[in-house]
C-alpha cells in the first residue's frame, strides 16, 4: 500500500507546476495534501482531478489559508473533518478517512516561525492534540497520520541544527513533544524505520540556494500507530521537480 504526503503551499499553484500529472503516475492508494490555501469550489478550472480516486477536503474558513485534502482509491466508510478543537478545526488542519480498520489522516500543524503569536497557537495545538492521539490509540484501528508536522525531531533532521535550537520547529519543548509521541505515546516515525541515514529533508527555505545545497529540514512525516510498527517497506523523497517548497514523501507499507 502506497501513501504520499506533500505540503503543496497552494493546491492551485502546485497543480500549475505539474503536481497532479506526477501524482497520477505514482499509483498511490492515499494522497495527503496540506496547505491547500483554497476552498473546494475554487478548484473547478484547475488540474486537480485524479481519475479513479475519491477526493475529500477540509478547508479553512479564512480564504487563502491552511486547509488539507485527501485523495484515495478506496471508498471511505467515514470521513472526519477536525479533531474536536474549534480553533484548529476552523483552520482546516485535520482530515481523517476511514477504510475498514485503517484510518489515514492528512494533518497540518501550525507553524510558529511568523512570531510569538503563531508560536503560541502552535503550542496550543500540541497541547490539544495530545489527548486526541491518546484517544486514537485506545481504538481498535490502524492509523497513518501523514503531513506537515512543522517540527524537526532530532539533529539528523535538519542541516543547521546548532544554529536553530532557539527557532520554531526545533525548540527543545517541541522536540520533547516528539520524544513523547515516538516514546510513551506509542507512535512510530515510519520513515526512520526504513531510512535511518542523514541529509534526508522534505522542506527547504526559499532564501538563497537552500534547496540546491540541500540545507533543509525534515518536517513532513508519516506517523503510524504502534499496530503498524514494522510494516513500512520503502520511503522516498521526490526532488527532481519542484511543486512547492516541500517535496513529496512516498512510503510503501506491507498491509
Amino acid at each position: 500500500m502506497r501513501v504520499i504526503t506533500v505540503n503543496v503551499c497552494g493546491i492551485r499553484s502546485a497543480a500549475s507546476k505539474g503536481l497532479f500529472r506526477w501524482l497520477r503516475r505514482q499509483k498511490a492508494d492515499f494522497i495527503c495534501l496540506q496547505e491547500t490555501k483554497s476552498q473546494e469550489h475554487q478548484l473547478d478550472e484547475h488540474d486537480v482531478r485524479m481519475p479513479g480516486y475519491h477526493s475529500y477536503f477540509s478547508d479553512a474558513e479564512r480564504p487563502g489559508y491552511a486547509g488539507v485534502a485527501l485523495y484515495t482509491r478506496h471508498q471511505a466508510d467515514r470521513v472526519l473533518r477536525g479533531f474536536g478543537v474549534d480553533e484548529f478545526d476552523r483552520e482546516g488542519r485535520y482530515l481523517e478517512v476511514q477504510v475498514g480498520k485503517l484510518s489515514v489522516v492528512s494533518l497540518y500543524l501550525p507553524s510558529g516561525s511568523a512570531g510569538p503569536q503563531r508560536q503560541a497557537s502552535k503550542d496550543r495545538f500540541l497541547q490539544a492534540f495530545e489527548p486526541h492521539l491518546a484517544s486514537l490509540r485506545r481504538r481498535r484501528r490502524h492509523y497513518i497520520l501523514s503531513g506537515d508536522w512543522n517540527i524537526a525531531h532530532k539533529p539528523i533532521d535538519l542541516r543547521n541544527w546548532r544554529s536553530n535550537q532557539k527557532n520554531s520547529g526545533f525548540l527543545p519543548e517541541e522536540r520533547a513533544w516528539m520524544d513523547q509521541l515516538f516514546g510513551p505515546a506509542g507512535y512510530v516515525d515510519a520513515f526512520r524505520e526504513v531510512r535511518p541515514e542523514a541529509d534526508l529533508y522534505t522542506w527547504w527555505s526559499n532564501r538563497g540556494q537552500a534547496r540546491a545545497n540541500n540545507v533543509g529540514w525534515r518536517i513532513d512525516y508519516q506517523v503510524v500507530s504502534g499496530t503498524l510498527a514494522g510494516k513500512a517497506r520503502a520511503a522516498s523523497i521526490y526532488k527532481e521537480r519542484r511543486f512547492s517548497d516541500h517535496a513529496p514523501l512516498t512510503m510503501d507499507y506491507d498491509l
